[in-house]
């Protein structure tokens, strides 16, 4: 990745795969130094975090995206989070970017889709990224159904989290950053060869 040119590392903990496996208590069935206590669950992922942070360059910003809950009674969740994202910091992560959702058949999600019953609103995992920021001080990013200008605005304003994510806003619209740049502050600067897609009309003066 960093011969590749890439800006950052983030490393996924989160949604069931391997390192989420270990980290929760209901998928780690293990009786060996990686199951047990939430030290020996974490181990396995705080190695890979060493690992990785030897062998990036020491200004590389290292994330890790964590499952801050699984949505499952006795499962993985926002209290064990805090304690992993205080090791990660330890350990030299520079931000913790806050999902949800483990493997669980039984995972009750707050989303429509899952459990309509008891659906929330958009930015539903916000929570978890400011609880974190809180009580660990160290940098989190929200994620989660965070598809308005404003509302992303709010929440960095609001100190709940420090970056935000966005995901399906960009599947459906690749230029959803310079939209909510001119709905926040009206000022978006297009590159000259997309100008003339620029929803202002401001499309004048380039040669053809």
């Amino acid at each position: 990745s960093v011969d590749a040119g890439y800006k950052v590392i983030e490393l996924h903990f989160a949604h069931g795969y391997l390192a989420c496996e270990f980290l929760s208590p209901i998928s780690n069935q293990r009786h060996d130094k990686y199951g047990g206590s939430l030290k020996n669950r974490a181990a396995f992922p705080l190695e890979t975090i060493t690992a990785v942070r030897n062998a990036i360059p020491e200004s590389m910003p290292l994330f890790a995206r964590v499952s801050a809950s699984e949505y499952v009674k006795g499962g993985w969740d926002l209290d064990q989070s805090i304690q992993l994202s205080k090791w990660m910091n330890d350990l030299g992560v520079d931000l913790v970017d806050c999902s949800s959702g483990g493997n669980s058949p039984n995972q009750l999600l707050p989303i429509p889709v899952a459990n309509p019953s008891t659906a929330t609103a958009p930015g539903y995992q916000v929570a978890f990224a400011s609880e974190i920021r809180k009580q660990t001080g160290i940098l989190t990013g929200a994620v989660g159904l965070i598809t308005e200008a404003q509302h992303a605005e709010e929440i960095l304003s609001k100190g709940d989290a420090d970056v935000i994510f966005v995901g399906r806003e960009l599947l459906r619209n690749p230029y959803w950053p310079l939209y909510a740049k001119a709905q926040l502050d009206g000022i978006a600067t297009w590159p000259d060869q997309y100008a003339r897609s620029a929803f202002d009309g401001s499309y004048t003066g380039l040669s053809m």
